[in-house]
């Protein structure tokens, strides 16, 4: 598609040098192919209070999955061409995206439904879907360093052990372990793992997957997360609608998750509806929203694709980065 002054982006723009497609735009580029989500499907893949619908699905996240497969076989192509010129052997190893955004914003449906939407293409690929949940410190330790009230901050997770799973995986090592995160407990659960067992495609999804790379007291650079992602997803939306998405989810979870007496939240469950939206507000003021505005926005100029969402929770416009 030509760009023309409704699609590109200004130069001054902040999310840098991307292509911006609204949705009707975005839609068109569909492949025409019979994939669709039943509505039992989408009940499963969405998140609480998440509006996506089939029109969803066809308009913005096919055209999405097509775009990535497309990446995909170029970069296996380009992975064949490289080790026969260099004379290597192997197999190829996994294509990894990464998924990231706020608390509230959506991400675990992206995540979810692409992992759904990849699963279906012609070639049926293995797709495992991972999220950074399993990689924070235990509240014990996160207790001891001062950070449980700085969960969800880089600093709260075990980065050198969520860089050395996306490296196993990348390198093809058989089986790699994650820890299990309990959202119910609020806390890794000891001894149990997944397994994930040489996928085609990895999906990582967390808040700070796309941090750059951390500076060494020396000035050199280390490794980060983000430099194995093959492909990423930043989803967007303005600061005051990922506020009232929050404020929406903890009272649903008020009357629903939070009740459960073994909740690490149950607390919460018996508070009024003044009291519950007062708290809700105050974690959302004094540590999420300060997450967003300090480490996870910062990044989303680092994404391949930003999907901008309006106060309906509907994707709007879709950003492609050019170079």
């Amino acid at each position: 598609m030509l760009e023309t002054p409704a699609t590109r982006a200004p130069e001054d723009d902040p999310y840098g040098p991307y292509l911006t497609l609204d949705r009707q735009h975005w839609a068109a580029l569909a492949a025409v192919r019979p994939t669709s989500l039943d509505e039992q499907t989408l009940a499963r893949l969405r998140g609480i209070d998440d509006p996506t619908d089939a029109d969803e699905v066809r308009e913005v996240y096919l055209p999405l999955t097509d775009l990535i497969s497309l990446y995909s076989e170029r970069t296996g192509a380009l992975f064949s061409a490289s080790h026969e010129f260099l004379g290597l052997g192997g197999s190829r190893t996994p294509f990894v995206i990464g998924i990231a955004g706020s608390v509230a914003v959506g991400k675990s449906t992206t995540s979810r439904l692409l992992a759904e939407l990849l699963r279906r293409l012609p070639s049926r690929p293995k797709v495992d879907l991972v999220t950074t949940d399993g990689f924070l410190f235990p509240n014990a330790r996160l207790t001891e360093l001062g950070l449980l009230d700085r969960k969800g901050y880089p600093e709260s997770y075990d980065q050198r052990a969520l860089l050395q799973f996306v490296m196993d995986v990348k390198s093809g090592m058989p089986e790699v372990e994650v820890p299990v995160y309990s959202h119910n407990e609020y806390d890794i659960v000891p001894g149990r793992f997944i397994t994930v067992s040489r996928p085609d495609i990895l999906i990582v999804e967390g808040l700070n997957v796309l941090q750059p790379p951390r500076i060494r007291r020396d000035g050199s650079a280390g490794l980060a997360v983000s430099d194995f992602f093959d492909f990423s997803v930043y989803v967007d939306a303005a600061d005051s609608d990922v506020r009232d998405w929050y404020l929406a989810r903890f009272m649903k979870l008020r009357e629903t998750a939070f009740r459960d007496p073994n909740s690490y939240f149950v607390r919460f469950s018996s508070l009024s509806q003044q009291e519950a939206e007062r708290t809700a507000l105050t974690f959302w003021d004094s540590i999420n929203g300060p997450n967003l505005d300090l480490n996870i926005r910062p990044t989303r100029a680092r994404a391949t694709t930003i999907l901008r969402k309006g106060s309906d929770h509907q994707v709007s416009w879709v950003r492609i980065r050019k170079v």
